[in-house]
């Protein structure tokens, strides 16, 4: 028996609890008004459930969701492809090169994807002579068309500065690790940074691509049938409110499933820096 103290005679005293404070208050009241609409909806589903309706729609809904997720993918792999070179141009010193990428980021970033969607079918549209004697007008007059353009060119810029972000956060040792390896600058970006980088820009590409789908129900108001196009023409002919409650569950579930994975990625290439 040692003369020191022991460590499991000492008693903590105990946690004082927390004082209600004006905005501990308040966000209980929120908090318990949020559930009290989650509860109303559950109740109000279930009185006005119409399964007839609800059966006879559901067809329309998974061809929308299909058109929704057909154009968000697309438009999120080509947006990333064309995100490299855009990344490249930001991260160049020559001041050119560098400024016009910026120009462009700064463009997509800083204007409403339902302005560059008009844009595009629209503004366009209205140089018809021209478009056609570039042999484009076939491409231009579709709205699916016009769609993946414009969500295309949007992602492209933040997923741009995503990368770009995440690579310059990659500190410069490693750079020149490789270097002293006799590796080129391009064995080094693809071997050693790329692999630091996308597990930095993981959780914002997960954002970005989350913000598309919710994005992608604008394109509804130039004539393409997704998932908000489908839910539109229910709702014209039966102008029951519920069908837009069905969309947003869809939205809600898709996204719920999407940051999942995420996480679930996350987890997985992450476990390294865990033990």
């Amino acid at each position: 028996m040692n003369g020191g103290i022991d460590a499991a005679a000492v008693q903590k005293p105990p946690a004082l609890p927390r004082p209600w404070t004006g905005e501990r208050i308040a966000g209980a009241v929120l908090l318990g008004f949020w559930i009290l609409c989650g509860i109303g909806l559950v109740v109000y589903l279930t009185a006005a459930w119409n399964p007839e309706l609800f059966q006879k729609y559901l067809p329309y809904y998974l061809s929308g969701l299909g058109v929704t997720l057909t154009l968000v993918g697309v438009s999120i792999v080509l947006g990333a492809l064309l995100s490299i070179p855009v990344a490249w141009m930001r991260l160049s010193r020559n001041p050119i090169v560098a400024g016009i990428a910026y120009g462009y980021v700064y463009f997509f970033r800083g204007t409403p994807l339902l302005a560059q969607t008009f844009l595009i079918y629209y503004g366009l549209g209205s140089f018809r002579p021209e478009l056609q004697a570039l042999g484009l007008w076939t491409f231009f007059r579709e709205a699916w068309y016009c769609a993946i353009l414009a969500f295309t060119l949007n992602t492209a810029a933040y997923q741009a500065e995503i990368l770009r972000g995440a690579i310059a956060s990659v500190p410069r040792g490693q750079w020149e690790a490789g270097a002293a390896l006799g590796l080129s600058k391009l064995q080094t970006l693809w071997t050693i940074v790329l692999p630091q980088a996308l597990v930095v820009a993981l959780r914002p590409y997960g954002n970005e691509i989350i913000l598309m789908i919710k994005g992608s129900a604008i394109v509804a108001i130039i004539t393409v049938y997704d998932l908000m196009g489908e839910t539109r023409r229910a709702y014209s002919r039966t102008f029951d409110f519920q069908t837009y409650i069905w969309a947003a569950v869809i939205y809600l579930a898709i996204v719920e499933l999407l940051r999942n994975v995420v996480d679930w990625i996350e987890r997985r290439i992450t476990v390294h820096l865990k033990r």
